[in-house]
């Protein structure tokens, strides 16, 4: 609600009584703007008082007062013939249950405001109430016009009968007008107090979904870390079966992974909510991305004993798009078609082309969804149900990956226990023949022995990396502070050195920077791995000379991805940050 601004004869007075004197201080500070006479008391006797010599649109009434308190303090108000109709508005900390309103409410009171006091809500009730009041005002002194022109109209009776009654005729007209607008008054009023009830629900919401998003999330972390502890108190058992520990290191791995997902799930939402999320587009068949999604999904089909069966057409259907996106895209869809439908039970998925247009339908016959509810099934937090797990960000994910793509996607369904139906739409990409494959893109079959660096001060985390480089025959050494890693790479002169950035001492941008200031630095293949992965991260890393960049925890896929781009690039030029690489996966 706009300010009311008044002229000085037009304020009206607002009684403020509180025995603390700071909260008439803060009842005046968030009033003030209002532009009213503020008058303020300290007990229920000052305020009758102040009752008795001046008029008052509203009282600001604190409920626990010393002697006589807001309730006895109200009921004597409205004792009072000339003080009945005064709006009261009920001050409390303490007597706020539903009984103490209701005898609040039995005494005269309008409403009632919580401490601590919600400054907008406290003023959009006042401004209601002063609006009320002039509203009132208005009317009396449009009756005591009223009163002066029927009485002039009378006298005139006496002389022009004829005149009397068109005079009357007019002033009916008038009458009549200034009621239809004072009833429209009053239903804009009408209006504005709904609209604000339909905010302050939605902002109620929103926090409810907020704390709610918390609590998943610290659940969906506490499972992952709860049997990573597990595992590694298993490995460090003395007496070690080789199949425990085959059994812990395939659990730390997995756990791992799905904190990872986890994370690049909550980083890729904030990214397009921001308008950072940035697309490697190509020429892809979409035949080609769903069957890669099925893939990802197999083992949850088979461990609910799940069907799917997918209907591909044979023509192409090719898509100018971020295959790797595409794909994280039609995975969240078949995993929330999984996850939803029970054990033993139906996915089917189609893909169909038409005007220049493809859709990918993904069926289920699992739980559903409410008609009610499809509209909210993409937005942020929303689950069908906590025992299902996962942070309720997937949808979300996939509304975001698909518009950015130019497409849309829907969900379909007849209720609950009738199954869903996610459908995305993309455009086809236009008619032209595939590029030819880099040669560069395809990895080397074999990789000879190289010298590799590890620098990170996280000491579990490099010995691990470590002790996997060296299974795999390449001479490693470790450094876990940025001082050491420029030392040891002095001495030993590695082909390829991973450098945490985050490093006590002298970060790795600067251990990059001055390796790459030495004759011998130009020829090593420096691959950033941090837990920061910003595009401004990506560019510091550039600019600091390294070759690519990875995100924490990176995986032996990427791994055996880095020392490939190292054995090439010690044979040809080396190349610039690859975006491929530096993209969070």
């Amino acid at each position: 609600m706009s300010q009311l601004s008044e002229s000085a004869e037009d304020r009206v007075n607002i009684l403020l009584v509180d025995d603390q004197q700071a909260r008439l201080l803060s009842y005046q500070s968030i009033l003030e703007e209002l532009g009213q006479n503020l008058i303020s008391v300290h007990s229920g006797a000052e305020a009758l008082e102040r009752l008795m010599d001046t008029e008052f649109a509203l009282i600001l009434l604190d409920v626990s007062m010393p002697g006589m308190d807001g309730f006895e303090t109200a009921a004597m108000i409205h004792d009072h013939p000339r003080f009945e109709s005064t709006p009261i508005i009920f001050v409390t900390g303490v007597h706020d249950t539903e009984f103490d309103r209701l005898k609040g409410y039995k005494l005269g009171a309008v409403d009632y405001v919580s401490i601590p006091v919600v400054p907008e809500i406290l003023r959009g009730k006042v401004s209601v109430l002063i609006e009320l009041h002039n509203k009132r005002r208005a009317l009396q002194v449009s009756n005591q016009q009223l009163a002066v022109a029927n009485k002039a109209l009378a006298d005139a009776n006496l002389n022009l009968q004829l005149e009397k009654a068109r005079e009357l005729e007019a002033l009916n007209r008038d009458l009549q007008s200034s009621n239809r607008e004072l009833e429209a008054s009053n239903v804009a009023l009408q209006a504005q107090v709904a609209e604000r009830n339909r905010a302050e629900q939605a902002l109620k919401e929103a926090d409810r979904r907020k704390d709610e998003f918390l609590a998943i999330l610290a659940h969906e972390l506490r499972n992952p870390l709860a049997a990573l502890s597990a595992s590694a108190r298993l490995l460090g058992a003395q007496t070690q079966k080789p199949e425990y520990a085959a059994m812990a290191s395939g659990a730390i791995q997995r756990q791992v992974t799905h904190m990872a997902r986890l994370l690049d799930d909550l980083l890729d939402v904030s990214r397009i909510s921001h308008g950072l999320m940035q697309l490697q587009r190509g020429r892809a068949e979409m035949a080609d991305l769903v069957r890669s999604a099925i893939e990802m999904v197999r083992p949850q089909l088979e461990a609910k004993q799940q069907t799917l069966d997918a209907v591909l057409p044979a023509e192409p259907a090719p898509v100018m798009a971020d295959a790797v996106r595409l794909i994280q895209v039609l995975a969240n869809l078949l995993n929330n078609a999984v996850k939803y439908t029970p054990s033993g039970g139906q996915i089917d998925v189609r893909l169909g082309v038409q005007s220049r247009l493809l859709s990918v339908s993904v069926r289920d016959n699992g739980i559903g969804i409410p008609p009610a509810m499809l509209d909210q099934v993409f937005g942020m937090f929303y689950q069908a149900g906590k025992s299902q797990g996962g942070l309720g960000i997937g949808l979300a994910l996939v509304k975001g990956l698909v518009e950015l793509h130019g497409g849309s996607v829907k969900a379909l369904s007849n209720g609950e226990g009738e199954g869903t139906e996610f459908v995305l739409t993309l455009p086809l990409a236009p008619d032209v023949p595939n590029a030819a494959q880099d040669p560069a893109d395809a990895q080397d079959a074999g990789i000879a022995p190289m010298r590799v660096l590890v620098a990170d001060d996280n000491r579990d985390s490099a010995m691990s990396w470590s002790i996997l480089l060296e299974s795999m025959g390449h001479r490693v050494r470790v450094a876990y502070d940025g001082r050491s890693a420029l030392e040891t790479a002095e001495e030993f002169r590695p082909q390829l050195a991973l450098l945490d950035i985050g490093m006590p001492g002298m970060d790795g941008y600067e251990v990059a920077r001055r390796i790459r200031a030495r004759d011998w630095g130009q020829e090593v293949f420096m691959v950033a791995v941090t837990g920061w992965g910003q595009a401004r991260d990506r560019a510091q890393a550039q600019e600091a000379g390294f070759n690519e960049h990875y995100t924490k925890p990176m995986d032996p896929a990427q791994l055996e991805k880095v020392l490939a781009s190292a054995q090439r690039a010690a044979t040809t030029e080396l190349p610039a940050l690859n975006q491929d690489a530096a993209r969070i996966a």
